[in-house]
Parts: structure tokens; sequence; C-alpha cells
């Protein structure tokens, strides 16, 4: 008789990621999938095939729902300026909010990528690349437009952006305040002045 799944497979995907995002993909153990998803271990390796594969997924999910929902929105603001803030604004609150102070979960990957396999470096690596394309696309505009210097360099500008962006989100886990990190994410705006 073959295997019939008993369980919503996106909302297993999601509790996973909430394992994978506190705790990390090494000191996420098979016992911890099991509890935070609520699905057997047959069922499990069943569905995903392990571990890994399932945390490829859980990494996919985060990245669609948060990294690219939030670019997707930012892109559709007329303003440029105001979309770099808006950014900034959020990573800060997030951070802040967030009372297990997880950071984020794409973050955390680069910092383990040693653990992982190609795809989740492909993964990782795209997100950041997109989100520093879109800091080089907004400067561009806002050059266009008279709203940034034309002596701004696009590219080493979207870099150093890029560089606060993950040092809010690795710092904003247990080793600064809100007051430092508005302070970065200020100093952010700052480059582009």
């Amino acid at each position: 008789m073959p295997w019939e799944k008993s369980f919503d497979e996106d909302e297993a995907i999601d509790k996973a990621m909430q394992v994978f995002w506190e705790k990390g993909f090494e000191p996420a153990s098979l016992s911890d999938l099991i509890a935070g998803t609520g699905i057997c271990r047959g069922s499990l390796y069943n569905a995903f095939g392990g571990k890994a594969q399932l945390f490829v997924k859980a990494l996919k999910k985060y990245d669609k729902d948060n990294r690219r929902a939030m670019l997707a929105e930012l892109e559709a603001m007329d303003d440029p300026r105001q979309a770099i803030a808006t950014l900034f604004d959020r990573l800060v609150t997030s951070t802040v909010e967030d009372p297990e102070r997880k950071g984020c979960f794409l973050v955390n990957t680069a910092s383990e990528l040693a653990a992982h396999g190609p795809e989740v470096s492909d993964i990782v690596r795209n997100g950041l690349r997109e989100l520093q394309a879109f800091f080089r696309r907004s400067i561009e505009v806002g050059q266009a437009r008279k709203q940034f210097p034309g002596t701004l360099d696009p590219d080493a500008t979207a870099k150093a952006l890029m560089a606060m962006v993950v040092a809010i989100r690795v710092l904003g886990r247990g080793m600064s305040d809100a007051a430092s990190l508005k302070t970065i994410a200020a100093q952010a705006q700052q480059l582009l002045r």
C-alpha cells in the first residue's frame, strides 16, 4: 500500500523553518524537527528525504516569503531614498522586536555555509546578490532623479549597504542594543548623502 501524507507539506516546511532558523542546521536534531513539525520520523523522511533536503525547502520558503516579498514591495515604491530607508527601518524594528533574537535565516545560513552543499550556497549567494542589486538599482534611479549625488559609485555603495544589512542582522542577535542598530541604519543612509 503506498504511503499517504497526513499533514500539510507547506505548514510542515514552515514549522521546520522555525526550528532551523532558531537553532541552525547542525544543532537542529531530528528529534527537534519531529517535535517542531509534529511529524513522525518515517513521514518526515518519506516526504522530504532527510534533514538536508528539508533544510533546503525551509530556506527557499524563508527566502520567498521574506526577502523576495520585501524586495518586491520596496521595488514598487516610487522613491528610492524612501525604499532604502524603509528597508533599514524594518530591519531594525524586526530585529529589536524579535524576543528570540533569531536574526535573518539567510544571513545565519551564510555564516555556516561550510556545513552545506552547493544548493544552499546558491540560495544564499543569490539572495544576497539580489539584495545588493536592489541597492544598486535604487542608487542609479536616485542619481537619475538627482536624489543622490552623481559622485556615488552605485556598485561600491550597494556593497557597503549590503554589509550594513548583514551587520544589523548579526549584531542584532544579542551583541547590540536598539540604539546601536539604529546608529548603523542611520550611517547606512548617510552613505547616500
